[in-house]
């Protein structure tokens, strides 16, 4: 199993340097690359089974002729539950990329982009098996490195470019954050190895302290608020795919790292812990989807969704930790297992509307909403597939987003078992801000799906065919595939993740009667059956289509034109917009943004413009931009370029170095 595992690290690896190799055979190269890719994909789901199925942890070590930095790695649960993930993003993504790829080679070369996502994928892997210090901080830097040169990639706009090196600058921030949480645990142990600090038990303070750190770090990297404003600016400058991957994966390999800081190395609880990430989680979900119904740049959209969905994350995972410090490690179980379902199906239905997303984007060559409209006779097939996205992010039945978060409220439902009144007030008032964060997803994807694909076109599409590529089509069925099958069938998925929670909090949870029924805690309490559901949506829809066509079939009916209030043929213009359509939610949440309308009038047209920028960037990083400005320019004058004066700055500076010794 060893050599299998390092075979997978090594032909992800690999597609980088034939990608170098390959360049003066651009068809051979891109086929060979993907079909690694896809393969190496493939791979990692098989040993991220086996280890799940065998609960057999594996790990390698590679000795370094430097002291204390050997290169080791362990592949166990927790870390095998992630590579799957990984694995099947990474196999849409492989039949994905090839056809999407083709208005691209035409402007920039795309061994630049198969060099760096090979490093991408590959860097991620290594974090999930890194077990030192060592190695994870060189994978992680590994991964926001090779991330930011695919950001990047379309460097020819001047915004993409800014919103690379905010990403890196943020990617910067989150590693000396993490680094500064290791480096406590490294001076309390003065060891790197993670099985050193996992036999260790730390105390309060330096639990605390590194806690916070690390989650605050890893919470920076996963786009949570006020840590976000990196997110919305980077996923909509990279190519589809490579948002697929950021969003789908490396924002859960973020969250891989918290759960392994909090439940692996430290693994005493602190309640203070819980609070937090559930504070931080509900304020994310709600501040990511009422900015995400705002947008009309749908991957800006859908990045601000992201943000949404991992603050649903870091809430689930607030309730196990509040649960488990507590004692009640059935309900930390729970909560757990909640988080880790939804990760698998953000994973999931964030990567089928990045597709679906890219190809839109392909076809009407944009990203603009309002120029959108009857794409559903356009791209019959991406708009189904991207219904099935809709509806799973939106979390309902039968599809896998209503599981998670369904989990998500059997959790909080048990506060009263909690003897602080406290808790059992804050995890209500959590619970519902996140129903209503469900509520306004829903919403946020009508406006997005009736936007686009319904009505009649905005405006002249010139697009070509590639939308309808076999391999784009079939990347985009197998995710919405799978959307449905953890809806329906979500207990083949719970034996692997009751591994998990075994490993973590010494628990199994979510006892089935059958693999048809889910029971999280006592079928006293809450059970629900999704085949059965999914039946009775079936029949009602028959039903009620028969019912339709018996009473209504043979009834006469008599076209006639609507009345058109003297404006003649209605057009276009006279649909709903992007904008028209959340104007009563911006009424009602204004204050969560800074609102910008400019109206025009010249002789009878009348122009209308609505800017909205998000208000943590106007509040915090606007402000912190400035004084940033204001102190470089402020030293730019130290720079005079006079040698004599950099002599005087380099004395003075070993006088108070001396001083400070002394």
């Amino acid at each position: 199993m060893n050599l299998i595992l390092l075979f997978v690290i090594a032909s992800i690896f690999s597609t980088s340097l034939l990608a170098l190799t390959l360049q003066r055979l651009p068809r051979v190269q891109k086929t060979i690359v993907f079909t690694l890719t896809g393969i190496s994909g493939v791979l990692a789901v098989c040993v991220g089974l086996i280890t799940l199925l065998t609960q057999q942890n594996i790990s390698y070590e590679i000795s370094s002729t430097f002291p204390n930095l050997a290169w080791q790695f362990m592949l166990d649960p927790l870390s095998s539950f992630f590579l799957i993930i990984i694995g099947i993003v990474v196999i849409s993504m492989a039949f994905y990329a090839p056809g999407y790829i083709c208005t691209h080679e035409k402007q920039h070369s795309p061994t630049t982009m198969y060099f760096f996502t090979g490093l991408f994928i590959g860097s991620m892997c290594l974090v999930l098996l890194a077990h030192d210090l060592f190695t994870f901080m060189f994978s992680w830097e590994l991964m926001s490195v090779s991330s930011y040169f695919l950001v990047i990639y379309n460097h020819e706009h001047a915004a993409n470019r800014r919103a690379a090196l905010i990403y890196l600058l943020m990617a910067q921030a989150s590693g000396l954050l993490i680094l500064f949480a290791f480096s406590i645990l490294v001076n309390f142990t003065n060891s790197m190895s993670f099985d050193v600090w996992h036999s260790i038990k730390f105390s309060p303070g330096v639990a605390n302290l590194a806690f916070f750190l690390a989650f605050f770090g890893f919470g920076m990297k996963a786009g949570v608020v006020p840590l976000h404003i990196w997110l919305p600016k980077a996923h909509p400058a990279a190519p589809s795919h490579i948002s697929a991957l950021m969003s789908g994966v490396m924002l859960k390999v973020s969250v891989y790292g918290l759960l392994r800081f909090a439940f692996y190395l430290l693994r005493d609880i602190h309640w203070q812990w819980g609070v937090v990430a559930l504070f931080v989680g509900t304020i994310s979900a709600l501040f990511g989807i009422l900015c995400a119904l705002m947008q009309n740049d749908l991957k800006k959209l859908l990045a601000y969704s992201s943000v949404e969905n991992i603050g649903i994350i870091f809430s689930a995972i607030g309730l196990s930790l509040i649960f488990a410090s507590t004692g009640h490690n059935l309900l930390a179980a729970l909560g757990l297992i909640a988080a880790l379902y939804h990760c698998l199906n953000h994973a999931l239905f964030k990567s089928l509307l990045f597709f679906g997303a890219g190809a839109i984007s392909q076809y009407t060559h944009g990203q603009d909403l309002e120029c959108m409209g009857g794409l559903i006779k356009k791209m019959p097939y991406t708009s189904w597939c991207f219904l099935i996205g809709c509806i799973s992010i939106s979390a309902l039945p039968p599809f896998n987003g209503f599981i998670s978060e369904w989990l998500f409220f059997q959790t909080a439902l048990q506060a009263p078992i909690l003897k602080s009144e406290i808790m059992r007030t804050l995890i209500p008032v959590a619970a519902a801000l996140i129903a209503l964060t469900t509520a306004l997803a829903a919403t946020c994807f009508v406006k997005v799906y009736g936007i686009a694909f319904l009505g009649q076109p905005r405006s002249q599409y010139t697009g070509q065919t590639y939308g309808s590529q076999l391999s784009m089509k079939f990347a985009m069925g197998f995710l919405a595939l799978l959307c449905l099958f953890f809806g329906i069938f979500p207990t083949f998925a719970f034996s692997a993740l009751n591994v998990i929670s075994h490993q973590l909090i010494g628990i199994k949870l979510l006892h089935t009667q059958n693999w048809l029924w889910l029971i999280p805690i006592s079928d006293k309490t809450s059970s629900y059956n999704p085949l059965w559901v999914s039946v009775g949506i079936i029949f009602i829809g028959f039903i009620s289509y028969y019912l339709l066509r018996v009473y209504y079939g043979n009834t006469k009916t008599r076209e006639i034109k609507p009345w058109d209030c003297g404006y003649g043929a209605i057009n276009q213009r006279m649909q709903y917009s992007a904008t028209a359509f959340t104007m009563p939610l911006r009424r009602v949440f204004h204050n969560f943004w800074s609102l910008h309308e400019k109206l025009e009038t010249t002789g009878y047209s009348v122009n209308y413009s609505l800017q909205v920028d998000d208000l943590i960037r106007q509040r915090i990083y606007l402000p912190l931009e400035r004084f940033s400005f204001t102190l470089a320019r402020f030293f730019a004058r130290l720079q005079g370029g006079n040698v004599r004066v950099y002599l005087t700055y380099m004395f003075i500076t070993l006088i108070l170095l001396l001083w400070i010794i002394a």
